[in-house]
């Protein structure tokens, strides 16, 4: 485990990692956008970064949900 210095550049680094997954949301998975969403809304620069962060997270949490219950009904017709 690497211990970072206080003045280390790791968080700014890994905030804008963030951002350029949730940039591009399409193409990433849910856990990855979970994680960056969870990042921004705990290190996001403005009250809004933080809020849209934390909304995506309902949205990609909801979807979830969805997803889950279409593979389940997909799985019943098949029998």
């Amino acid at each position: 485990m690497t211990i970072h210095p206080r003045n280390s550049a790791w968080p700014s680094d890994r905030v804008a990692e963030a951002r350029a997954v949730i940039a591009d949301v399409a193409h990433h998975s849910d856990l990855l956008i979970r994680l960056a969403c969870n990042v921004l809304a705990q290190h996001g620069e403005t009250p809004g970064e933080r809020a849209d962060a934390q909304r995506l997270l309902v949205v990609v949490d909801a979807r979830r949900g969805v997803a889950r219950a279409q593979r389940e009904d997909q799985g019943r017709a098949a029998r």
